[in-house]
């Protein structure tokens, strides 16, 4: 079991995707009890085991389609009803997606920026926060966050992109913030948004598609401004509506 635990924690540290399939309840004569996991990855590996045979079988098709729902679900199995097993007894098991952690890059470690990163770890992002000024750390809880103290051109040369990556653009320069835009888009990412006003956001909209850094299809799909309208006004309140979308967006079903 201690491999499985580890092969789970590999999986939401990469872009595997898997479903932890327990078992969570039975009545009468089943292979396995309470507390049997198997592990089914995308491409039908399966590492583990709930019993074997034609339950296996079944559960594997079903945790194949938990993966393009990406939501939890119970499933109850009557051994000889459903899959004219010979065991006689029934078996519900719990089905969970694996979540991949996302990698979250913070361009900008001014006070909203470090307020979004102490939230956003805390709620089980990898944090990275990048700003090329040394004293911008000053005072900073690092506890699991990576600091990078890095012009954003080299960070997002160095960084790894992926599927997976979200990235929020908040530093304390205009053009640096369109800089990171124009880059981060050009690289596999799963996420975009870049704070600013309503007038700050159109500016940066008209002087990519002037200068065709960005197309009109690649600018509708950044978020910006950032964040969920809540009013927001502190530092710490307009992090909390910046993870409220991040939230949203990694909670939702993959389409």
């Amino acid at each position: 079991m201690t491999d499985l635990y580890r092969q789970i924690v590999a999986i939401e540290n990469s872009n595997q995707r898997a479903v932890l399939c327990t078992v969570i309840s039975t009545k009468g004569s089943t292979p396995r009890k309470t507390g049997a996991k198997m592990l089914v990855y995308s491409d039908g590996r399966t590492s583990g085991t709930i019993g074997g045979g034609a339950l296996e079988l079944l559960v594997t098709t079903q945790a194949l389609e938990i993966l393009k729902q990406n939501m939890a679900t119970v499933v109850s199995h009557n051994l000889v009803s459903d899959l004219a097993m010979c065991c006689g007894g029934t078996v519900e098991l719990f089905l969970e997606p694996i979540m991949n952690r996302k990698k979250l890059y913070i361009f900008g470690a001014g006070h909203t920026g470090k307020a979004l990163a102490g939230f956003a770890s805390a709620l089980d992002f990898n944090v990275t926060l990048i700003d090329e000024r040394y004293e911008a750390f000053d005072q900073l809880d690092s506890s699991g966050l990576t600091l990078l103290s890095q012009h954003h051109a080299t960070a997002i040369e160095q960084l790894p992109f992926d599927e997976h990556t979200y990235v929020v653009i908040l530093t304390h320069n205009h053009a640096y913030d369109r800089e990171i835009l124009v880059l981060c888009a050009q690289k596999q990412h799963g996420y975009i948004g870049m704070i600013g006003s309503e007038r700050k956001v159109l500016v940066a909209r008209k002087n990519l598609a002037a200068s065709q850094l960005l197309s009109e299809k690649t600018l509708d799909s950044i978020d910006m401004p950032i964040g969920i309208d809540i009013a927001a006004v502190t530092p710490q309140e307009i992090a909390i509506s910046i993870l409220a979308k991040l939230i949203d967006v990694r909670n939702k079903p993959i389409s």
